[in-house]
């Protein structure tokens, strides 16, 4: 249904997400966009949400909030967002989370009634499993202010996130390879930190299901090195990260590595993963991005299901690997010498 023009007609997207699911979720908003032939208004949270969609075709406002946690009456940030959907008017809104509750009280206030929004729960036509399939049929259902119908879903390529990486973006990366000596190299990227590894408590504790010890990812490491000695292996990760990072180089003891936990912001992220010649990493957001600017990824998964979560994207080449461990899905039953078959396997696949 073409025709939105206004601010306040444009759709809105409501996701507080992480960066992988923000990943996972640009297929919905290119199908808004091309839906309704405007931007697609975002509301948000986290400061990876910015620096990973603003520009990309199809987003337009991007509305980012903070804490969500205090009441509405004791928080100013809350008034304030308010006044902003206020200012902008309601419209035809979708919205993303399993509990919206509060989310919806905001809205109310702003001027949104129910007739605006729906939520995506109860979809029972999604042609496949993963979140990517969920989302892509969202974007065919309609809020009662645009009839309430979902649309039939077109035919046409699988679902799959997508990024676009600027020609900004891939400057600033030229810069900073000179700036680090590596602008001639080729380049391996590994992410191998999360935030439920770096949450207080010993990482090898039985709730973090996204934990692979040290010693694993130093021999993917000497095993990389092996394959490719004229390559730079950078390791991801944000500044939390940097510790656990050390560590593993400490134990690969091989040349030319390099922690960039506290240089690796998500535009730089992008350019690296649509330049490196591929990635391995947890399951985990880096990994999400790599595909969606079409590159390459092993993505080693613990309790999550790779059939709902599986990084896609544009000609990516994914290989996800699983293991189990005392009878139960986890990182821990995946060996290194998986981990490099899967590496050797994407190289062939690009050939």
């Amino acid at each position: 249904m073409p025709g939105l023009s206004t601010a306040s007609s444009r759709p809105l997207l409501v996701r507080f997400g992480a960066l992988g699911d923000m990943t996972i979720l640009t297929v919905m908003i290119r199908r808004l966009y091309e839906r309704f032939g405007v931007p697609v208004d975002i509301v948000g949270s986290g400061g990876w949400t910015r620096p990973l969609l603003e520009g990309q075709p199809g987003v337009g406002e991007l509305y980012l909030v903070g804490s969500r946690r205090w009441p509405y009456w004791v928080s100013a940030e809350q008034w304030r967002w308010t006044r902003t959907l206020r200012a902008r008017g309601p419209g035809p809104t979708w919205l993303c989370d399993q509990y919206n509750g509060k989310i919806s009280r905001v809205l109310k206030r702003a001027g949104w009634s129910p007739a605006h929004s729906c939520h995506y729960a109860g979809i029972q036509d999604v042609p496949g499993p993963h979140m990517c399939d969920l989302w892509q049929r969202f974007a065919f259902r309609n809020p009662q202010v645009l009839g309430g119908n979902d649309l039939p879903l077109p035919q046409g390529e699988k679902a799959h996130g997508i990024l676009d990486v600027s020609v900004a973006q891939r400057g600033a990366l030229d810069a900073w390879l000179q700036s680090r000596k590596l602008h001639d190299a080729p380049l391996i990227l590994i992410q191998v930190g999360n935030k439920r590894t770096m949450r207080r408590g010993s990482p090898t504790r039985s709730s973090n299901s996204k934990y692979w010890p040290e010693e694993n990812w130093a021999g993917v490491l000497r095993g990389l090195r092996t394959l490719h000695p004229d390559h730079a292996i950078l390791l991801l990760g944000v500044p939390q990260e940097a510790e656990l990072n050390d560590e593993i180089l400490r134990i690969a003891t091989i040349q030319n590595a390099y922690n960039i936990a506290h240089e690796a912001p998500i535009p730089r992220l992008l350019a690296l993963a649509e330049r490196a010649l591929g990635t391995i990493s947890v399951d985990t957001g880096p990994a999400h991005v790599v595909a969606a600017v079409g590159g390459s990824v092993v993505t080693l998964f613990g309790k999550s299901n790779p059939e709902l979560y599986a990084p896609r994207g544009p000609d990516a080449r994914v290989i996800c690997l699983t293991g189990i461990y005392d009878g139960e899905p986890s990182m821990l039953g995946i060996s290194v010498e998986q981990v490099l078959s899967a590496w050797q396997a994407n190289l062939r696949a690009a050939t």
